[in-house]
């Protein structure tokens, strides 16, 4: 069976950019530093990029982060999911309603406007059947932030959380297999709740 697995960097306060992101500033003012690693020339970060990227049988967004994608300044040929991997699966978005055109024309786009669960449902049904053409097991990754996480924590979605700590390098990658709550810990850190930064 497919795995349901989020895969964001998050910062150990639970944030995944810094603040005001959007189109043009996806990582929000100060986030690079957040999310260099993908960008490192360090052999550990580039295994641990890989090794994620090719797993991705299919991928679950929210509307934010697709506009931010899709938008003028979003992904490119040569930089998309995975970074500089530009990995390609089937990319599922949960939206009110589907967008007007989709400027990544090269990229398989599914819009769900029937909530989070079908969403879900959608992207593991397009990992099986890669799972299936490719001969080896590939997950459904939740790719977002606050909104689209805590969502499907409450909804009880997840079959398994996956969560790294960074300490001096990826080569220590660390794992949780439950849910992060406030009381819960990932490789002996703390998880918080998302916050409004004021």
């Amino acid at each position: 069976m497919t795995r349901v697995v989020a895969d964001i960097t998050v910062s150990l306060d639970g944030y995944v950019t810094g603040p005001d992101a959007g189109p043009g500033n996806g990582l929000g003012t100060g986030g690079e530093p957040l999310h260099r690693w993908v960008f490192s020339d360090d052999p550990g970060d580039k295994r641990i990029l890989a090794a994620a990227t090719e797993r991705s049988g299919a991928v679950v967004m929210g509307r934010n982060l697709f506009d931010v994608v899709d938008g003028p300044g979003g992904w490119s040929d040569e930089l998309g999911y995975g970074a500089t991997e530009v990995g390609k699966p089937p990319f599922v978005v949960v939206t009110s309603a589907a967008p007007p055109s989709v400027r990544l024309t090269g990229l398989d786009w599914t819009f769900v406007t029937t909530g989070l669960s079908d969403a879900v449902a959608a992207a593991r049904k397009a990992a099986e059947a890669a799972s299936t053409a490719r001969g080896a097991d590939l997950d459904a990754i939740l790719m977002g932030g606050g909104a689209l996480v805590g969502s499907a924590l409450a909804a009880g979605l997840w079959t398994r959380w996956s969560c790294t700590s960074r300490r001096s390098s990826w080569a220590r990658e660390r794992r949780c297999s439950r849910a992060p709550s406030p009381a819960s810990s990932c490789s002996g850190r703390s998880w918080s709740r998302r916050r409004r930064r004021t």
